[in-house]
């Protein structure tokens, strides 16, 4: 069943993209006009983005931009300049439940109508960004973290990661 809700959520994201190329999660419309991807941030929000987590590093295109929670170190990391950053000490994946379903297929592109990048969200756009979800001091207010979410602190003005066992900040 939650494959079938995801799946269906993905087909009206890529549907609403088409015609768009703005999206919107929670809230009626988009903050800027360089937005492709945006997140309900009201006063009070606890809700982050949560990374896909992988064994290892992902096959397939990869691209400088790309960010994910390898299970097998425990961190959030981020490739850049053509090498993996790790963006968090190493922390805690007990807690990750293992994805045994069999998708096929790329993902879905928001932004443009193609992309050289596997993922399972990829955002292509040559001119405009995603507005990660905003949470005032998300060490105190998110209550049950998971591993590999990440969200913008509007207290530290910081991006925010989870590990599993804490929160890492960076300028």
């Amino acid at each position: 069943m939650k494959n079938i809700r995801n799946i269906s959520i993905a087909v009206a994201l890529v549907i609403f993209n088409s015609f768009f190329a703005q999206v919107a999660i929670g809230k009626q419309s988009i903050d800027g006009r360089s937005t492709v991807l945006d997140f309900e941030n009201g006063a009070g929000n606890t809700k982050g983005l949560i990374l896909p987590a992988t064994s290892g590093f992902p096959t397939g295109s990869l691209v400088n931009g790309t960010f994910i929670f390898d299970v097998t170190d425990s961190k959030v990391k981020m490739y850049e300049n053509d090498a993996w950053k790790s963006l968090s000490d190493t922390g805690n994946s007990s807690v990750i439940l293992v994805n045994n379903s069999a998708e096929t297929g790329k993902g879905v592109i928001m932004g443009e109508a193609t992309s050289a990048a596997d993922g399972v969200l990829v955002l292509e756009s040559p001119n405009k960004a995603m507005i990660l979800p905003k949470v005032a001091t998300p060490h105190l207010n998110v209550k049950n973290p998971y591993p590999g979410m990440i969200c913008y602190d509007t207290t530290s003005k910081t991006l925010a990661v989870f590990d599993g066992s804490v929160w890492n900040y960076w300028k």
